[in-house]
């Protein structure tokens, strides 16, 4: 049994594949399934250890991506997706997969278009309230549409879709998580998350009201790898005669363990509004999502308040953010452990932990028919 998973450009379309990828694993050791053999096709690995944690081969494919504004390279990626197109056709036809697994992006068109053309199953998975162009066009032959959001359900046939949520990797769902972060204890704890690149937006907002929100909280800050160096030189600067300037953890990036101690310690979380949100949903915690303002097709504005809707999050858009307001809004949420509360189980009523079984057994029931 062969499964290839595709997708490209982002950790949000990236580990929700390894978070299935897991569960197939896991049901097929269960069961006593043929041990699947897995794939991953796409521009470059994105993270090569995952990949080789999970057994999972890489399969490089060269991809253009078409921009939605006037760009020169928009005709010399032509050139690229014409070649991806021609010899990730090739390696699709010589894997010959049973099923093919797409989660969107420019880097999934080169198998999907290869599955369309020999008649491969095709599954794919939705992250976003309003979908990108490669899965809304594989959304027209694929076997099955699972989506994270319902309100994704308007772009795609009826009978294909199943809102089963967000596949999230088992690491950062570990209850009783102990990864050591420097927390002295005592005191709420804020969490701020860039996105899997860290957000300089994020950054620079948070960076005039840190004093402040030191007396009173801890504060965990994932930076970005790009950004960690010169934001830890400044902050050395504004927090340099601070009292409680230990109660700043600064980290480049946070791992899966990291991440899990790093929910499981938080009171509240300040985020973008990417994959992030269903890792914020799953473990019941309170946030401000503050969505990137030209997201392709807006979907990280769609994404924040379709999930608001429920209560569990309050939204800032970036045209209004300022520190001022940010360090208001974490106060008044904050101040309130009624409203902590109520938050948390709003946010935890969204939440579908099992996205990623679901999704696994529906891979698997297709892979199992195509081989016979």
């Amino acid at each position: 049994m062969k499964i290839l998973f595709t997708g490209g450009g982002s950790g949000g379309h990236f580990y929700p594949l390894i978070a299935i990828a897991e569960e197939i694993r896991r049901i097929g050791t269960e069961e006593r399934l043929i041990s699947p053999q897995l794939f991953f096709m796409a521009p470059d690995p994105y993270d090569e250890r995952a990949l080789y944690d999970n057994d999972i081969t890489f399969v490089p494919v060269t991809t253009g991506k078409l921009r939605r504004y006037l760009s020169f390279k928009n005709i010399t990626d032509a050139g690229k997706t014409l070649y991806g197109l021609i010899s990730g056709t090739i390696r699709v036809f010589r894997l010959f997969p049973d099923v093919i697994v797409g989660k969107g992006g420019y880097g999934s068109f080169p198998a999907l278009f290869a599955a369309r053309l020999f008649n491969i199953p095709v599954l794919i998975h939705e992250s976003d309230s309003v979908p990108g162009r490669v899965n809304r066009w594989a959304g027209k032959f694929a076997r099955g549409v699972a989506l994270s959001f319902p309100e994704t359900a308007q772009y795609f046939p009826e009978s294909k879709v199943a809102y089963t949520g967000n596949p999230i990797r088992r690491d950062i769902l570990a209850q009783g998580a102990s990864v050591h972060l420097g927390l002295q204890g005592g005191l709420p704890v804020l969490l701020v998350l860039g996105g899997s690149l860290g957000s300089v937006t994020l950054n620079e907002v948070l960076l005039p009201i840190l004093p402040e929100l030191l007396e009173r909280f801890e504060v965990i800050h994932q930076t970005g790898q790009a950004n960690f160096a010169d934001l830890t030189a400044r902050t050395g600067v504004y927090l340099a005669k601070h009292t409680f300037k230990e109660r700043y953890h600064p980290f480049p990036s946070l791992s899966a363990p990291q991440l899990a101690s790093a929910f499981q310690s938080a009171t509240l979380v300040v985020s973008r509004a990417g994959s992030t949100i269903f890792e914020i949903a799953a473990w019941g915690k309170p946030s401000i999502l503050i969505p990137i303002t030209e997201s392709n097709g807006n979907h990280q504005r769609e994404n924040a308040y379709n999930y608001a809707r429920g209560g569990g999050a309050r939204v800032i858009e970036e045209s209004n953010l300022t520190s001022t307001i940010l360090l208001s809004e974490i106060e008044r949420i904050a101040e309130s452990s009624e409203h902590l509360s109520l938050m948390a189980q709003k946010a935890t009523s969204f939440a579908k932990k099992d996205a990623a079984a679901v999704i696994a057994r529906e891979i698997l029931s297709l892979a199992l028919a195509h081989e016979r």
